[in-house]
């Protein structure tokens, strides 16, 4: 790079040259994935403090200059970190390095699933269309490319490794989930810091026996959010505290006031608001957490089904020893094979190991043995874009269906995940009125505030609609029931 680039913005490195240099290599990268290394080492930089917290950095056309690269590639870096909080801009002030991240965490390997409407989608007889959410499409799941892992395992795998696991899960199964999760997700992964556990579920149970043993009495939950978590920390012997959202996320003040030392949030694709949390909300998420000396559990649960954008990546990469996160295969491949994996703070690693080993003795080898092959062998990114495609065109055609047979509801939240929020208006209703025909005509439904304590009042119908596990045809004839059967009211 040239003198004059540097100056304008970049910082001394090593031997006195720009910190800059260490994305050289990104630029380099093959074009079909260069954005995403220049995303991984600029993120690397800020992680490391190789960028202080507080560096200005240049514009995005002096980097792409100095770098050879297009400025678009550069504008979507700044934006994706921006909203992941490790970067701040401010406008006609340029872009900074931000104060969330802690510094000094376990180093990255380098290079979902969850509890959000777990088990909704459960059809009965009189049900002609289920849009209750939290159940992908187990027609998807890849039967021969499975098997083939499974044969290959057992052609090479030592009869020693089918003696009792290592609580935490196979070894190379924990190194190649610590390399995917590092790749897709952004987090900071040690396989040593990685426990295979049952999915998100027992994540939760298992850091909720952990915080009880030390102490603490109370959980905060996101409100709206999954009734599933309450539940499960319940189970350990904590009560539940609900904490309200807003457009953002957890709002600063009734957190502060809630006394918790404990909260389980979904940020980079709220359940089931659909929204995805601020780069302000995650930094002072994170600040409370360091100030209460308390812990933060992720529930990653959709993390890679973003269908406008590269996905936002786990709050977990902003400060590691605060953030235990947790996700699973259930959304991506099948929640009947209970498979997850939770990557845990230093402090707590020991306890949550020692639960793991006394709830189960760990999982089974056989399964854990496969998923380590699919990954490794790229399988699972296949599975991945397959999933992608599907859903982004049936979420495509529920919103052609809504704007045909439901004029003037409206969808909020970001382009993702497995589900969206529907607010119909209230000519269409009474809410009451509206649920009850849609059972009639055979259409399963979830109402959102069965997910929160706000009831409101303004007579419109709110939905939470899966429709990842539906056709596109039967996305079109729930849609077309709907309205046959309400289309009277509006009248």
């Amino acid at each position: 790079m040239t003198p004059s680039r540097t100056t304008s913005g970049g910082v001394p490195g090593p031997a006195g040259q720009p910190a800059w240099e260490l994305l050289l290599p990104a630029a380099g990268a093959p074009a079909r994935r260069r954005g995403r290394a220049l995303q991984e080492a600029l993120r690397e930089a800020v992680r490391s403090g190789r960028l202080a917290a507080g560096t200005r950095l240049p514009s995005t056309r002096e980097l792409a200059a100095d770098l050879g690269v297009s400025r678009g590639l550069v504008t979507e870096a700044y934006e994706q970190l921006t909203a992941e909080g490790y970067l701040r801009g401010e406008r006609g002030a340029g872009t900074w390095v931000g104060g969330a991240v802690r510094v000094g965490g376990v180093a990255s390997t380098g290079g979902v699933a969850g509890t959000g409407g777990a088990g909704g989608a459960v059809g009965a007889p009189d049900v002609r269309v289920d849009f209750r959410p939290g159940v992908p499409d187990l027609s998807l799941f890849p039967r021969s490319a499975w098997a083939a892992a499974q044969r290959s395992v057992l052609a090479r795998l030592p009869h020693r490794a089918l003696g009792y696991p290592d609580p935490r899960g196979l070894p190379e199964l924990r190194g190649a989930l610590a390399g995917m999760l590092a790749r897709r997700r952004g987090v900071v992964a040690d396989p040593e810091r990685l426990v295979v556990c049952s999915g998100v579920a027992q994540a939760s149970t298992l850091l909720g026996f952990v915080l009880r043993a030390r102490g603490l009495r109370a959980v905060g939950v996101e409100d709206p959010g999954s009734p599933e978590h309450g539940r499960l920390f319940a189970s350990t012997g904590m009560e539940t505290v609900w904490l309200p959202l807003d457009g953002e996320g957890l709002r600063p003040e009734p957190l502060a006031a809630s006394g918790v030392r404990a909260v389980v949030v979904t940020p980079s694709h709220q359940f089931p608001s659909g929204i995805a949390w601020s780069a302000e909300r995650r930094a002072a998420l994170l600040d409370w957490a360091r100030a209460v000396d308390g812990y933060v559990l992720e529930d990653d649960y959709d993390g890679d089904f973003r269908y406008d954008r590269a996905p936002v990546g786990a709050l977990q990469g902003l400060d590691p020893e605060r953030v235990v996160y947790a996700g699973s295969v259930s959304k991506s491949l099948a929640p009947g094979l209970r498979l997850g994996w939770t990557l845990v703070p230093e402090a707590l690693l020991d306890e949550v190991v020692e639960r793991k080993r006394t709830m189960d003795l760990g999982n089974p080898v056989l399964d854990q043995a496969v998923l380590a092959e699919f990954v490794t062998r790229g399988g699972y990114d296949r599975q991945l874009r397959r999933c992608q495609r599907a859903y982004r065109e049936r979420r495509d055609a529920l919103l052609a269906a809504l704007a045909e047979h439901l004029p003037g509801t409206g969808v909020s939240g970001i382009a993702a995940g497995l589900h969206v929020i529907a607010r119909v208006p209230a000519r269409f209703g009474p809410p009451e009125r509206f649920l009850a025909r849609a059972a009639e005509a055979g259409v399963a439904l979830r109402p959102l505030e069965e997910y929160g304590t706000a009831r409101p009042a303004d007579g419109d119908v709110r939905l939470v609609i899966g429709y990842a596990h539906l056709p596109p045809s039967a996305i079109a004839e729930g849609i077309g029931l709907l309205a046959g059967v309400v289309g009277a009211t509006a009248g």
